[in-house]
């Protein structure tokens, strides 16, 4: 059996904003608005208005602010793609919720199921330190109510870039993104 590096990526959605600005609207710093994807086989998978998969890097959220190694997996590669499959339904545009189902948990998700360890708590805890902030606990109802009405199309990565939910093409072509590459679902798998 052939091992294979697992990586986290993250990216700083505000560019640097929420580290020096959440100390004053939250009364606690938080140091970015993280978003995830998980690099394996040469590819990094995540979600964002479904699952989707591109080069390395290369994801609609711009270039990763760091890169955590979590260890190697064992798993081949068919059965990742059988478990992307299997969670799918759990990742699509209108089950995303920026607080509750994003792009982080389908990351911690796959990070687990890989290599049984998450990604970083850091990352993953985002939500429930912002929620414990006076702005928070005013904001969070608001925040879901937002994503009810929206049904999940206002994923901040990937949610408006034309791709399909994984599972199937429903009569119609993958869109590309112009290089050769399906977005959405069958996640590249030519």
């Amino acid at each position: 059996m052939s091992s294979h590096p697992v990586q986290v990526y993250v990216y700083d959605l505000s560019h640097g904003m929420m580290a020096a600005m959440s100390q004053q609207f939250l009364g606690k710093k938080l140091d970015g608005l993280w978003h995830t994807g998980i690099h394996v086989y040469g590819k990094e998978y995540f979600f964002g208005g479904g699952i989707q998969s591109t080069a390395p890097g290369m994801s609609p959220a711009g270039r990763p602010h760091r890169i955590v190694d979590i260890g190697n997996t064992e798993v081949p590669l068919w059965m990742f793609e059988q478990y992307l499959e299997g969670i799918s339904s759990q990742y699509t545009q209108e089950t995303y919720n920026l607080l509750s189902n994003n792009c982080n948990n389908f990351t911690d998700d796959c990070a687990k199921f890989l290599t049984g360890k998450g990604a970083p708590s850091y990352v993953t805890e985002l939500p429930s330190e912002f929620m414990n902030t006076p702005l928070g606990t005013l904001m969070t109802p608001l925040i879901d109510t937002f994503f009810k009405n929206m049904g999940g199309a206002a994923a901040p990565v990937g949610g408006n870039l034309g791709s399909r939910p994984a599972g199937g093409t429903q009569g119609g072509s993958w869109p590309s993104d112009g290089a050769g590459h399906r977005l959405g679902g069958g996640f590249g798998l030519d």
